[in-house]
């Protein structure tokens, strides 16, 4: 999918453009968004949303270029831990959601001003 944008001017905008576009494709793809940027003391998650009986739990990876590696790539074993605490502590505070948890990814990449690739990717329960 092909989507122009203009060029944000900084980190906090380009990640909340990023965080907008996983929301279109996730529920482009059945997700059901329960909450976004939930902070918690383990850490934050992006994404909160249930799909298929699955409360699953989305971190959003953008990049303006492949320099550094694709977005997914930056999803570390560390990060994963964070958020499956984080997901838990989410998922014992919300009783009604279902009881199986999910990490997926989603993993966007831009080129000048528009996305040339946009993946959801599952990467951990």
């Amino acid at each position: 999918m092909l989507r122009v944008l203009q060029k944000p001017k900084n980190k906090q905008i380009f990640g909340q453009f990023a965080e907008n576009f996983a929301v279109d494709l996730l529920l482009q793809n059945g997700y059901q968004i329960k909450d976004r940027n939930f902070h918690s003391r383990f850490g934050e998650i992006d994404i909160v949303c249930v799909k298929d009986n699955t409360l699953i739990f989305v971190e959003v990876k953008a990049r303006h270029s492949l320099k550094f590696g694709y977005p997914e790539e930056a999803v570390t074993k560390s990060k994963l831990l964070k958020i499956r605490k984080t997901g838990e502590y989410y998922s014992l505070i919300h009783p009604g959601l279902p009881k199986k948890l999910r990490i997926d990814v989603v993993a966007i990449v831009f080129s000048g001003q528009a996305v040339i690739s946009s993946k959801i990717i599952q990467v951990g329960s």
